[in-house]
Protein backbone atom coordinates (compact mmCIF):
# COMPACT_ATOMS: atom_id res chain seq x y z
CA UNK A 1 0.00 0.00 0.00
CA UNK A 2 1.59 3.38 -0.67
CA UNK A 3 0.72 6.75 1.83
CA UNK A 4 0.38 9.97 -0.01
CA UNK A 5 0.40 13.03 2.58
CA UNK A 6 -0.91 16.60 0.84
CA UNK A 7 0.08 20.07 3.54
CA UNK A 8 -3.38 20.34 4.15
CA UNK A 9 -5.75 23.67 5.33
CA UNK A 10 -9.19 23.67 4.45
CA UNK A 11 -9.65 21.33 1.60
CA UNK A 12 -6.45 22.86 -0.13
CA UNK A 13 -3.04 22.17 -1.08
CA UNK A 14 -1.35 24.57 1.83
CA UNK A 15 1.06 26.52 0.51
CA UNK A 16 4.27 26.63 3.35
CA UNK A 17 5.21 23.11 3.61
CA UNK A 18 7.79 24.68 6.88
CA UNK A 19 4.57 26.28 8.86
CA UNK A 20 1.65 22.93 7.67
CA UNK A 21 -0.32 22.07 11.08
CA UNK A 22 -1.75 18.66 9.22
CA UNK A 23 -0.94 16.66 6.33
CA UNK A 24 -4.17 15.07 4.49
CA UNK A 25 -2.68 10.75 4.38
CA UNK A 26 -4.48 8.72 1.70
CA UNK A 27 -3.86 5.29 1.85
CA UNK A 28 -3.43 3.71 -1.65
CA UNK A 29 -4.23 0.53 -3.12
CA UNK A 30 -4.38 -0.85 -6.54
CA UNK A 31 -4.51 2.80 -7.90
CA UNK A 32 -7.42 4.26 -6.01
CA UNK A 33 -7.93 5.88 -2.57
CA UNK A 34 -8.98 3.32 0.20
CA UNK A 35 -9.05 5.62 3.00
CA UNK A 36 -7.68 9.27 4.28
CA UNK A 37 -7.19 10.82 7.57
CA UNK A 38 -5.46 13.90 9.31
CA UNK A 39 -2.07 13.64 10.31
CA UNK A 40 -1.50 16.51 13.13
CA UNK A 41 1.93 18.00 12.37
CA UNK A 42 1.80 19.57 16.31
CA UNK A 43 4.18 22.67 15.23
CA UNK A 44 6.89 20.01 14.56
CA UNK A 45 8.37 22.81 11.98
CA UNK A 46 10.10 21.85 8.87
CA UNK A 47 13.16 20.22 9.78
CA UNK A 48 10.78 17.49 11.65
CA UNK A 49 8.29 17.07 9.14
CA UNK A 50 10.21 15.13 6.97
CA UNK A 51 10.75 12.64 10.19
CA UNK A 52 7.11 12.90 10.89
CA UNK A 53 6.18 11.53 7.71
CA UNK A 54 8.74 8.98 7.02
CA UNK A 55 7.57 7.42 10.49
CA UNK A 56 3.96 7.16 9.14
CA UNK A 57 4.90 5.32 6.07
CA UNK A 58 4.49 8.23 3.43
CA UNK A 59 6.22 7.75 0.74
CA UNK A 60 4.76 10.48 -1.89
CA UNK A 61 4.20 14.42 -0.86
CA UNK A 62 1.94 16.91 -2.88
CA UNK A 63 3.04 20.54 -0.88
CA UNK A 64 3.19 24.18 -2.36
CA UNK A 65 6.08 25.51 -1.68
CA UNK A 66 9.08 24.00 -0.20
CA UNK A 67 12.23 25.39 1.33
CA UNK A 68 15.82 23.27 0.42
CA UNK A 69 16.67 22.06 3.73
CA UNK A 70 13.04 20.23 3.86
CA UNK A 71 13.41 19.47 -0.04
CA UNK A 72 16.68 17.82 1.32
CA UNK A 73 15.14 16.22 4.06
CA UNK A 74 12.36 14.68 2.06
CA UNK A 75 14.91 13.16 -0.25
CA UNK A 76 17.05 11.56 2.33
CA UNK A 77 13.54 9.54 3.84
CA UNK A 78 13.22 8.66 0.36
CA UNK A 79 9.97 10.34 -0.20
CA UNK A 80 9.40 11.70 -3.41
CA UNK A 81 8.19 15.01 -3.67
CA UNK A 82 5.63 17.24 -5.88
CA UNK A 83 5.55 20.52 -5.27
CA UNK A 84 4.10 23.83 -6.43
CA UNK A 85 0.63 22.06 -6.65
CA UNK A 86 -2.70 23.98 -5.58
CA UNK A 87 -5.99 23.48 -5.46
CA UNK A 88 -7.85 21.00 -3.89
CA UNK A 89 -6.02 18.33 -2.13
CA UNK A 90 -8.56 15.38 -3.29
CA UNK A 91 -8.01 16.34 -7.00
CA UNK A 92 -4.53 16.64 -6.51
CA UNK A 93 -4.34 13.17 -5.38
CA UNK A 94 -6.77 11.88 -8.12
CA UNK A 95 -4.90 13.21 -10.72
CA UNK A 96 -1.41 12.46 -9.61
CA UNK A 97 -3.50 8.81 -8.87
CA UNK A 98 -4.65 9.33 -12.78
CA UNK A 99 -0.65 11.06 -14.21
CA UNK A 100 -1.69 14.27 -14.71
CA UNK A 101 -1.13 16.21 -12.17
CA UNK A 102 1.01 19.30 -13.15
CA UNK A 103 3.72 20.16 -10.33
CA UNK A 104 6.49 22.36 -10.11
CA UNK A 105 9.71 20.59 -9.76
CA UNK A 106 11.74 23.95 -8.83
CA UNK A 107 9.03 25.24 -6.46
CA UNK A 108 10.74 26.76 -3.49
CA UNK A 109 10.08 29.00 -0.72
CA UNK A 110 13.01 31.23 -0.07
CA UNK A 111 12.56 32.35 3.59
CA UNK A 112 15.44 34.64 3.74
CA UNK A 113 14.07 36.77 1.27
CA UNK A 114 10.34 36.62 1.98
CA UNK A 115 7.91 39.52 2.43
CA UNK A 116 4.60 39.52 4.00
CA UNK A 117 1.66 38.02 1.83
CA UNK A 118 4.39 36.36 -0.70
CA UNK A 119 2.48 33.14 -1.28
CA UNK A 120 5.37 30.88 -1.37
CA UNK A 121 4.07 29.19 -4.63
CA UNK A 122 5.17 31.87 -7.01
CA UNK A 123 3.75 33.14 -9.89
CA UNK A 124 3.24 29.50 -10.92
CA UNK A 125 -0.44 28.55 -10.46
CA UNK A 126 -0.84 25.01 -11.25
CA UNK A 127 -4.34 22.63 -11.40
CA UNK A 128 -4.39 19.48 -12.56
CA UNK A 129 -4.98 19.05 -15.97
CA UNK A 130 -5.06 22.31 -17.59
CA UNK A 131 -7.95 24.15 -17.43
CA UNK A 132 -10.71 21.85 -16.16
CA UNK A 133 -10.88 19.37 -12.93
CA UNK A 134 -11.28 16.75 -14.51
CA UNK A 135 -7.86 15.00 -14.42
CA UNK A 136 -7.11 16.10 -17.93
CA UNK A 137 -10.02 14.78 -19.78
CA UNK A 138 -11.39 17.66 -21.93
Amino acid sequence: MKKIAVTYENGQVFQHFGHTEKFKVYDIAEGTVQSAAILSADGSGHGALAGLLAESGVDTLICGGIGGGARAALAQAGIQLYGGVSGSADQAVACLLAGTLSYDPAAECHHHDEHHGHDCGGHHEHHCGGHSHSCGEH
